[in-house]
């Protein structure tokens, strides 16, 4: 039980230092692991397919969310008077 519980403080630790990037990745492998994981068992029809399916999915799915992240190309900042600090715009 004490193990179990170093684990589980030690991954919660290890998740908050997580970046949007990050956060974006893991949601695409989440995404395309259930898919993949879906179909690689529907299509096999036993376990082993179903886990390479998954695990197919997953890496797709990260590469995928990765690729299509918004990218800021140029930024355009100014000064702002009523709010005393300055303002950045990215296009």
């Amino acid at each position: 039980m004490n193990r179990f519980t170093l684990i589980s403080i030690l991954c919660l630790s290890l998740g908050a230092c997580a970046t949007a990037r990050d956060d974006r990745m893991a949601q695409g492998a989440m995404i395309g692991g259930t898919g993949g994981a879906i179909i690689g068992g529907v299509a096999s029809g036993n376990v082993g397919g179903a886990v390479v399916g998954g695990v197919a999915g997953a890496a797709i799915g990260a590469v995928g969310a990765d690729m299509t992240r918004p990218k800021h190309g140029t930024k355009h900042c100014y000064f702002s008077e009523a709010q005393q600090r300055e303002i950045c715009n990215y296009r």
